[in-house]
C-alpha cells in the first residue's frame, strides 16, 4: 500500500521558495534595540502539529493588537526560543533564534526537531526589550512502530466571539494528559459588528451587560483579518487552551466567507476577485495558527492544507480540507443563484487529488483512522414543525453523494472497520454512524461520527432546541444522540476501544460557565458501532 508521510527533510525539501518563511534569507530592515511600551506577548504562544521528534511553536508580537500593524514597526525582530524538559526551564535542551517578519504579522513559527518521543515539552519565547514570554508544554507523538497504551485527543471549535465566552477553553485547559486538540474550524467570524448582540446579551459573571463584539465592519483585507484573529486570540482563555496542549489546527469557511466553496463565496463575487479575498484570508490564518511553513499560502491553489499525523500504531489522523477543493454546492430552491446546477454524479467535496490521496492513507498500518475534517459526512434528513421535509443541508456531504459514495468505496475495498470521523460546523453535538447505503440509513454501518458541538457559536445552547428539533423528527435512526449544548469532545483512544466523553457547557453568554459530561460512548475497531456508557 502506497503511504503518502514525507520526511522533514523531503518536506523543505520541496519548500523551495519558501525557505525565507523560516527565518532564512534577506533579513532587511532589523530593529535593533526594541522597547515595548506594552506586552508583545499579548496573544500568547501555542504549540502545533506534533510528531514524534518535535513539533511546531508560535507566537506573534503585538503589543498593541487591535492598532495598525499589531502596534509593531515595519522592520524584522530577533525572537529567542527555548525548548525545556521541565516547567522551571531548569534542564533547556533546545534553544535558538526567529525572525519577526513585519511581512508575516511579525509571527513565529519554529519547527522543532531531535526531541525524543511521547514526553511533553515546555517552551518559551524573549525579545530584547521585554519580558519573557508566558509558558507552554505539548507533548510529542509516539515513536513510529510503538503502540502506545492510549492517546487523548480533544476537538473543539466554532467560536463566535460575540455569542458567547470561551469559559470551555478554559476547562480544555485543565483536561489531563491530552495528546492535542483538533480545531476543526471557524476560529474566527468575518461578519461586521453589531449584529447579534440584542438577539444574544452577554454578560460578565455579576450579570452585568458585556460589549463582547466584533471590532470594525465585515473583513476583506489582510489587514482586517489580521485585526480579527487578534480580537479572538486577546481571550484570557483560549490562550489558556493554547498553552496547554498541541493544536492540530484546520478551517472551515468563517476564516474567509461563509459557505465559500473553493473559487466561489455566497454572493457571487467573480471568481477572480474571490481568490484575492481568501488569499488574504488564508495568510492570516497562517500567520496565527501553529503550523509548518509548508501550509503557508501560494498562488494558484498549490498549498495542501491536508496532511496526516501518526500517533504511533495506534492512530493515524487524516486532517481534511473540505473548502479549498470543493465544487460549488448544489441548487436545492427555485430561483436560487450563486450555486451549481447538475453535476452530482461528480461534484466533490474534497477534489480529485486530496480523495486519491486519502484513499491510499487509509489501512490497516494503524488501528484507528481518524478523519479529522469540518463538517457532517453522514446523511441526514430533516422536518419542519409542520411537518414538511427540509431540503438537504448541501454544504454538509449530503451535498456532494459522490465524495461520500467515494469515501465509502474506499473504506469497504480495505475491509476497515476501524473508521471514525471528528466533524464539526452544526453547532451541535451529533453522534452517529455512516452507513453503507444512503437510502438505509439504519442498515450496515461503515464508520462511527463524532460531530462536537461550537465552543460560543449560537450562544447559550440546551439539550432540545428547533436547531436539532428538525433532526429528531426527520427520522434519523443512525443517530445516536443529537443536543444543543456548546461544549467540546475528549476522545480516548487504546488498541482495543476508542471512548468519547462529551463535554457540555451550562452557559456561555454569562462569564463563569461549568462544565460535566453529558454523553459517553464506546466503539470497538472491528465494527463501526456506537455502544452508550
Amino acid at each position: 500500500m502506497s503511504r503518502i508521510l514525507l520526511s522533514r527533510r523531503q518536506l523543505l525539501a520541496g519548500m523551495g521558495g519558501l525557505a525565507v518563511l523560516a527565518g532564512l534569507g534577506p533579513v532587511g530592515r532589523v530593529w535593533a534595540a526594541p522597547r515595548f511600551h506594552a506586552d508583545p506577548f499579548s496573544l500568547g504562544v501555542a504549540a502545533g502539529d506534533p510528531l514524534p521528534d518535535g513539533f511546531v511553536i508560535w507566537t506573534r508580537l503585538a503589543p498593541e493588537p487591535l492598532a495598525e500593524h499589531g502596534g509593531m514597526p515595519s522592520a524584522a525582530v530577533p525572537v529567542r526560543w527555548e525548548v525545556a524538559e521541565d516547567a522551571r526551564f531548569g534542564s533547556i535542551v533546545r534553544t535558538g533564534e526567529a525572525l519577526a517578519r513585519p511581512e508575516l504579522a511579525h509571527s513565529v513559527h519554529v519547527e522543532l526537531a531531535g526531541l525524543q518521543p511521547s514526553r511533553p515539552y515546555w517552551y518559551r519565547f524573549h525579545v530584547d526589550g521585554a519580558d519573557t514570554s508566558p509558558e507552554g508544554v505539548a507533548r510529542t507523538a509516539p515513536a513510529p512502530g510503538t503502540t502506545p497504551d492510549r492517546v487523548r485527543i480533544a476537538v473543539a471549535g466554532c467560536q463566535a466571539y460575540y455569542h458567547g465566552w470561551f469559559d470551555a477553553y478554559r476547562h480544555l485547559a485543565a483536561e489531563p494528559e491530552l495528546d492535542a486538540v483538533f480545531h476543526y474550524g471557524d476560529y474566527i467570524y468575518e461578519g461586521a459588528a453589531g449584529r447579534t448582540r440584542a438577539k444574544r446579551p452577554i454578560q460578565d459573571e455579576n450579570g452585568n451587560p458585556v460589549n463582547r463584539d466584533h471590532v470594525g465592519g465585515e473583513i476583506y483585507s489582510l489587514d482586517d483579518y489580521r485585526r480579527r484573529y487578534a480580537l479572538y486570540k486577546c481571550d484570557p482563555d483560549l490562550k489558556a487552551a493554547h498553552a496547554s496542549v498541541a493544536f492540530v489546527s484546520s478551517f472551515d469557511d468563517h476564516e474567509v466567507d461563509n459557505d465559500f466553496a473553493a473559487a466561489h463565496d455566497q454572493d457571487g463575487t467573480p471568481p477572480e476577485v474571490f481568490r484575492l479575498r481568501r488569499f488574504a484570508a488564508m495568510q492570516a490564518w497562517y500567520e496565527h495558527m501553529p503550523v509548518r511553513p509548508a501550509l503557508f499560502p501560494r498562488p494558484h491553489d498549490r498549498t495542501a492544507y491536508y496532511r496526516r499525523l501518526d500517533y504511533g500504531r495506534l492512530l493515524r489522523m487524516h486532517v481534511l480540507d473540505t473548502r479549498s477543493h470543493r465544487d460549488d454546492q448544489p441548487c436545492v430552491r427555485p430561483g436560487q443563484e450563486n450555486c451549481r446546477t447538475g453535476g452530482e454524479a461528480t461534484a466533490s467535496i474534497l477534489g480529485r487529488a486530496q480523495e486519491d490521496w486519502l484513499d491510499q492513507g487509509l489501512g490497516r498500518d494503524t488501528h484507528w483512522n481518524l478523519l479529522a475534517q469540518q463538517v457532517f459526512v453522514m446523511p441526514l434528513k430533516a422536518r419542519a414543525p409542520d411537518g414538511r421535509e427540509l431540503p438537504p443541508f448541501v454544504d454538509k456531504w449530503d451535498g456532494y453523494p459522490a465524495s461520500r459514495a467515494k469515501l465509502v468505496r474506499s473504506i469497504t475495498s480495505k475491509n476497515l472497520t476501524n473508521v471514525v470521523i471528528a466533524s464539526g460546523d452544526a453547532h451541535m453535538n451529533a453522534i452517529g454512524t455512516v452507513p453503507l447505503r444512503d437510502d438505509e440509513p439504519d442498515g450496515p454501518a461503515v464508520a462511527t461520527e463524532f460531530l462536537a458541538s461550537s465552543i460560543s457559536s449560537n450562544g447559550d445552547g440546551a439539550l432540545e432546541t428547533p436547531h436539532v428539533r428538525r433532526f429528531i423528527d426527520g427520522g434519523n435512526p443512525h443517530l445516536a444522540l443529537v443536543n444543543d449544548l456548546r461544549g467540546y469532545q475528549v476522545h480516548e483512544v487504546s488498541a482495543d476501544q476508542w471512548r468519547t466523553e462529551v463535554k457540555a457547557m451550562d452557559q456561555v453568554q454569562r462569564k463563569g460557565g461549568r462544565i460535566r459530561t453529558v454523553a459517553r460512548f464506546a466503539v470497538s475497531p472491528d465494527r463501526p458501532q456506537l455502544h452508550r456508557l
